[in-house]
């Protein structure tokens, strides 16, 4: 069979009706891709452009908070290295509570942009957003009840950054623990105690912050001294004391206001307190207690002055030897005969009795 043939009988052995399904699927296929391609370009323009203009808006936002955090850290080390720079500006401090914020905001931002565009392209795609909203609504709810306590610490951490509660360097009283801040997070503060150990404290656990680094501190001394001591030269010994330490490195520095004598604040039948107070650079009160102390204590002894606890008293003189000091009184126990001495006396065993009647008895026969 030639080749011709074949192809001559092709045509007539397939089915007319399969043909013309396939041509009618074929036209309806087109006309409805004619029909829809200018919703479906549209859509998909519209998508575009949400996406394109979500992350540009991101980038910029993100870009423009770094560098507002940027220009702040530079402003910080530009006086860091001036004597009030040094005293006002902590720079890591200020260098961790800048990138905290930072952060905060850009994840703040990140979130808002990109959820909103992926609602619009929801939107966008003609998809119901109710129950897909309610469902995220019921999600954040149950969230919220299981993880409270982290979005509390979370909550807690952010304010205590924005509002400057306290930064690193800072010595501080949570309550729970106490010590000086080495790292402010979001959800926990890290502080170093007083014997080194460093305690991990949760920002939703802090009801209360005593900052004792902030403003200005106050040392207060106590001076013991006797009561038969004048008062006028104790307090000329402490006002030149004072006078002394105010021009002396570095406590003309640490000391922000004179030392000042209150006076008496206790008055007792064997001492009396005389209190005295300055005010001081934050944080430095301990150290400027101590230099105080040791001054006024050296300059009392100088002075002649007596500190209750301090040097011993004098022993007084011994009275002289009484010869009848060790004579004891008289007992009348020292009477073998006296009823006392007969009633303190032991009793004789029967035995005994016995054997010193048979030696009694004996002595008499040899007689």
């Amino acid at each position: 069979m030639s080749w011709s043939a074949l192809s001559a009988a092709a045509p007539s052995s397939a089915d007319p009706a399969t043909l013309d399904e396939a041509a009618d699927r074929a036209t309806d296929a087109a006309s409805w891709v004619e029909a829809n391609w200018s919703t479906w370009l549209s859509a998909g323009l519209r998508i575009v452009l949400i996406l394109v203009i979500a992350l540009v808006l991101r980038t910029l936002i993100r870009r423009t908070l770094t560098r507002l955090i940027a220009r702040m850290n530079r402003s910080v080390q530009a006086v860091e290295g001036t004597a009030l720079g040094g005293l006002l500006v902590n720079a890591e401090r200020r260098r961790q509570r800048s990138e905290a914020i930072g952060s905060v905001l850009r994840s703040v931002t990140s979130f808002l942009v990109l959820g909103t565009a992926a609602l619009m392209v929801l939107g966008a795609l003609n998809i119901n957003l109710a129950p897909l909203l309610a469902s995220a609504g019921v999600a954040g709810v149950a969230l919220g009840f299981g993880a409270r306590n982290l979005v509390t610490d979370f909550l807690s951490g952010v304010f205590m950054i924005l509002e400057d509660q306290y930064g690193v360097g800072d010595t501080i009283d949570a309550g729970v623990a106490s010590g000086e801040v080495i790292e402010v997070g979001l959800r926990v503060t890290k502080l170093r105690g007083e014997g080194g150990e460093i305690w991990y404290v949760r920002n939703g656990e802090v009801k209360r912050i005593g900052n004792l680094s902030q403003g200005w501190a106050t040392a207060g001394v106590d001076v013991l001294v006797r009561p038969t001591e004048d008062l006028e030269r104790i307090r000329s010994i402490v006002t030149g004391v004072a006078e002394n330490m105010s021009k002396d490195d570095p406590w003309n520095e640490r000391l922000w206001g004179p030392v000042e004598v209150l006076g008496l604040d206790a008055v007792l039948l064997d001492s009396m307190t005389v209190r005295l107070t300055a005010k001081t650079m934050p944080g430095q009160a301990p150290r400027v207690e101590r230099e105080l102390r040791w001054r006024v204590k050296r300059a009392l002894d100088e002075a002649g002055v007596q500190i209750i606890g301090g040097s011993a008293l004098p022993p007084e003189e011994e009275a002289e030897d009484d010869p009848s000091a060790g004579v004891a009184a008289p007992s009348a126990l020292s009477n073998p005969t006296s009823a006392q001495s007969l009633a303190a006396s032991p009793l004789a065993s029967p035995s005994a009795g016995a054997q010193s009647a048979s030696q009694n008895q004996g002595q008499n026969l040899s007689k």
